[in-house]
C-alpha cells in the first residue's frame, strides 16, 4: 500500500516557520514567513513525525510493535492475523485473509488524515 501523501500526515510539535514559497509571495508582505502546521517533504522532522502519528494510530487499533523492528507491526486473533511492514512511505499488509487487509486500510485511511 503506498501512502500517497506520507509526510504531510505528521504534525509537528514545535514551531516551524519557512520563508513564503517562490511564486506565492504576497506583495507588501515580502518579509513575512509562514508557520507550519502539518510536515512538509524536504523538513527534517517529517519522517519521525509521521512515523509517531502512524506508530500511535496502529497501537490504538490492537496491533503490537515486533520486539526486533520498530518498524513491523502484527496483530493476531483467533480469525485473523495481519503483520504489517513500514517503509519510508509505503507499507506492506500482509493477513490470513481479506478480511484483515481490508479492515487495516480502512482504519489507516480514517485515522491518518
Amino acid at each position: 500500500m503506498d501512502v500517497k501523501i506520507t509526510f504531510l500526515n505528521g504534525d509537528l510539535s514545535e514551531k516551524v516557520y519557512m520563508k513564503q514559497p517562490e511564486g506565492f509571495i504576497l506583495l507588501g508582505n515580502e518579509k513575512e514567513v509562514c508557520k507550519l502546521i502539518k510536515s512538509l517533504y524536504g523538513l527534517k522532522q517529517a519522517p519521525k513525525q509521521w512515523h509517531e502519528k502512524f506508530d500511535k494510530t496502529i497501537l490504538l487499533n490492537g496491533f503490537h510493535h515486533n520486539g526486533v523492528n520498530k518498524c513491523m507491526y502484527s496483530k493476531f486473533t483467533k480469525d485473523l492475523s495481519v503483520i504489517i511492514c513500514l517503509y519510508v512511505d509505503g507499507m506492506l499488509i500482509f493477513s490470513t485473509n481479506m478480511i484483515g487487509i481490508v479492515e487495516t486500510k480502512r482504519h489507516l485511511t480514517l485515522s491518518l488524515k
